[in-house]
């Protein structure tokens, strides 16, 4: 693949290597010469050697062919009319008079310019950069007089809306003859599942089981989905009160009559306490006491729409019957949560883009229900065209996304991430930007679909007004591809953008546009792999804050190194140390009890 004018100014120093077949008398251009960001892949596979005797492309651009000359070939003295007369490098010290560093090393430094000067001596995969960061990202600031044409309350925080999440405690779940609330226990009528399974008839039983945080070591089928238990008490989604059981979850397993798992990419039967990633948002928390509903579809309905949305439609009218008891409980408020819709003009305008599972079978969500991670009176994404659809940060934090996708279970975004989506709470917490909105974007089959959707985002994006945004997807492979049109959409209206993915080992991307150049890893497994274990490899915390962090670099006009090829977990943690936050610990399966 040839190069453009403004590649070639970044690999003067690289081999110059022909990317396809030249002749004799050929004046030699960027047009002419092979990517050097692709040479690493084409070595490995064998379709490239590498020559002591090659030039390098500052020498060779000008220069006229002598004679016939392969593709991927390096240009060597012999075939060239004349070589452009550089300067050389200085000659490296003598190997034992250097002292290479025993790992990566970063260095900070607060410089006179208002920038912080950070230096990572190892770059690996993604992350590892070397950063001038503007002190607004969490030093002390450099004495600077605000810009004239700046308001005197640039960037005030104006509140829109508030929504107030009651937390109630919950000491005990119990199956019994009735559904209720009472002095912190919740009852469920055992009965319960003749009448859900009524509400479709491609679920053909269901059975309940509770799951105490000792009793974890058990079998269970794949895990489908973590909804927690919250319902509407005062206003619409994204405003008013909510109540929010703490310490219980629902948890939905699901096969088919043929004992064939519901899920696509890897599944997540086998032990509960080695299958699930306990306190990672989409996953139950430590303490949760598990309502286990085991659902059983119609034989080789599993990998169709209607098949995993009949589990979870059984499933809502379980847990509609327990938001019933809420709504009237008014038991112990462990915590109120004050999420708040703000702008605060004046300061970046950002948006948060999560690209969400939309190519049909079972890679769906329903979006803005009746209820908090409910189904009833939502919309799916895939019927609605998987077109843009813009929330506010509350509408997010309220529950407007159930997740019905059944994909690799580490990288899946489960109902309850949404709901306490690190990113979201991140972004609109963060007193230097301006979050506009969260836009959930649905990834199509056809690759003909998957650009006019992309299309359509970028003109979204550029309606907006916008000074940066994030990009996440959920797995990794198909959706990739839409992943990376995405990040170009909002690239080639020149805003600075940042994405946020699975990718490690073996989600490498396998396209990408000059954009893809600030890229935050959610790995979390040991090599890198999809590893069955339920909430493992999604947006955290800790990666919420790099891609925030890169955000903020990037609208500064903080050039981003370009990574090297291999990923390595240690530059995450140098990324990480930076910023305060704790090390990625990595995982094996096996290994979480």
């Amino acid at each position: 693949m040839s190069i453009t004018q403004e590649t070639l100014q970044q690999h003067l120093k690289d081999p110059a290597i022909f990317c396809c077949r030249r002749e004799k008398g050929l004046v030699i251009s960027a047009a002419d010469l092979e990517d050097p960001s692709l040479f690493d892949d084409m070595v490995e596979a064998g379709l490239l050697t590498l020559s002591d005797d090659g030039l390098r492309i500052e020498q060779v651009i000008g220069s006229t062919l002598l004679t016939d000359v392969e593709a991927l070939t390096p240009i060597t003295r012999d075939v060239l009319d004349k070589i452009n007369e550089v300067e050389e490098e200085t000659a490296a010290a003598p190997e034992e008079e250097k002292e290479a560093p025993a790992a990566p090393v970063a260095k900070s430094a607060v410089g006179g310019n208002g920038m912080i000067h950070i230096e990572i001596g190892k770059a690996e995969k993604f992350e590892g950069l070397t950063l001038d960061v503007p002190v607004f990202a969490g030093t002390a600031p450099a004495p600077a007089a605000p810009a004239p044409e700046q308001a005197p309350n640039a960037g005030e925080k104006t509140v829109i809306r508030n929504l107030v999440k009651k937390h109630i405690k919950i000491n005990d779940v119990k199956l019994g003859n009735e559904t209720s609330i009472k002095d912190g226990i919740i009852t469920i009528n055992k009965d319960i599942v003749k009448d859900a399974v009524k509400e479709d008839a491609l679920c053909k039983s269901l059975e309940l089981e509770v799951i105490h945080p000792n009793e974890r070591h058990i079998y269970t089928e794949t895990i489908m989905d973590v909804c927690p238990i919250a319902t509407k008490v005062e206003g619409e989604l994204g405003e008013g009160i909510t109540k929010v059981v703490d310490g219980v979850v629902f948890m939905l397993t699901g096969v088919d009559e043929d004992g064939v798992q519901v899920h696509e990419f890897g599944s997540s039967e086998g032990y509960l306490d080695e299958k699930m990633f306990f306190g990672h948002p989409g996953c139950a928390d430590e303490n949760d006491i598990i309502i286990r509903c085991h659902a059983v579809i119609e034989r080789l309905s599993g990998m169709t729409r209607p098949g995993p949305f009949a589990a979870h439609k059984c499933q809502d009218y379980i847990v509609q019957a327990v938001r019933e008891q809420l709504k009237g409980y008014e038991g112990e408020v462990v915590r109120e949560e004050i999420c708040e819709d703000v702008r605060r003009v004046g300061n970046p305008r950002v948006v948060l883009v999560k690209e969400i599972m939309g190519q049909g079978a079972m890679h769906d969500n329903v979006i803005c229900p009746t209820e908090p991670c409910g189904i009833q009176g939502g919309q799916k994404n895939v019927d609605c065209g998987n077109v843009p659809i813009i929330l506010t940060p509350n509408q997010v934090r309220d529950g407007s996304i159930h997740a019905l996708t059944c994909i690799g279970p580490a990288t899946k975004e489960m109902t309850r991430h949404y709901i306490r989506e690190p990113l979201v709470e991140g972004l609109a917490a963060d007193e230097e930007l301006d979050l506009v909105g969260v836009i959930c974007i649905g990834s199509p089959q056809v690759n003909d679909e998957k650009l006019w959707v992309s299309e359509r985002l970028g003109s979204l994006l550029e309606a907006m007004d916008l000074d940066g945004c994030i990009i996440t997807t959920e797995g990794f492979g198909n959706n990739h591809i839409d992943f990376i049109q995405h990040i170009g959409q909002a690239g080639k209206r020149d805003i600075p953008v940042v994405g946020v993915s699975f990718c490690a080992y073996q989600g490498q991307l396998v396209v990408g546009n000059e954009y893809a150049t600030a890229m935050v890893e959610e790995n979390m497994d040991k090599g890198g792999f999809e590893n069955d274990i339920a909430g493992c490899s999604c947006v955290t915390p800790e990666v919420a804050a790099r891609a925030i962090q890169m955000l903020k670099n990037r609208m500064a006009g903080v050039e981003i190194k370009p990574a090297e090829k291999k990923w390595n977990n240690d530059i995450i943690n140098n990324n990480n140390k930076i910023l305060g936050l704790p090390e990625t610990k990595l995982v094996e399966s096996g290994t979480l009890h």
